[in-house]
Parts: C-alpha cells; sequence; structure tokens
C-alpha cells in the first residue's frame, strides 16, 4: 500500500534547484532518507525504501551528501576494537 501526499511550493522552489517539480520530489525524499539515515533514525534499507532506490543506489548516493554509509560512532569503533584484542 502507497499513500500520496500533496505539498504546494511557490515556483521559486523549483527554480532554486533547477529542477522540474518531479526532480524537485525526488531530491526532497532523497534528501530526507539520507538525513534521517544520517541521525541514525532509520536503517538503510528503509532509508533506500523512501528513496525509492535500491540498497547500493542508496549508498552510492550517500557519498554526494558526503554522509558515511556506515552507522558506527567512535564509541562503536573502540568498543569493538577493545572486544578484539
Amino acid at each position: 500500500m502507497s499513500v500520496a501526499l500533496k505539498m504546494e511550493l511557490q515556483d521559486g522552489a523549483f527554480s532554486a534547484l533547477r529542477k522540474s517539480p518531479d526532480e524537485f520530489v525526488w531530491e526532497m525524499r532523497l534528501a530526507a532518507a539520507v538525513k534521517w539515515y544520517e541521525m541514525t533514525l532509520i536503517s538503510q534499507e528503509k532509508a533506500a525504501e523512501i528513496a525509492g532506490l535500491s540498497r547500493a543506489e542508496f549508498m552510492n548516493e550517500l557519498g554526494r551528501f558526503q554522509v558515511s554509509p556506515f552507522q558506527y560512532s567512535a564509541r562503536d569503533v573502540a568498543n569493538e576494537l577493545s572486544d578484539a584484542i
């Protein structure tokens, strides 16, 4: 099941990114998914679903936003390393 959302934006919003309305909506979906993933609110799989991409495609898009595909904090890495020793 899918749900359609309606949003009204001024024409200037599309021209700011030099995008058509359909491209703008796609970019918004992707940007929201990337940000929520970066904030660790959603998984990579769920973010890809929200963006309308495969997981591999989503991971490629993360680079464009300079977001790591790995959701590890420095503390997580240190814990993993200490457990390995």
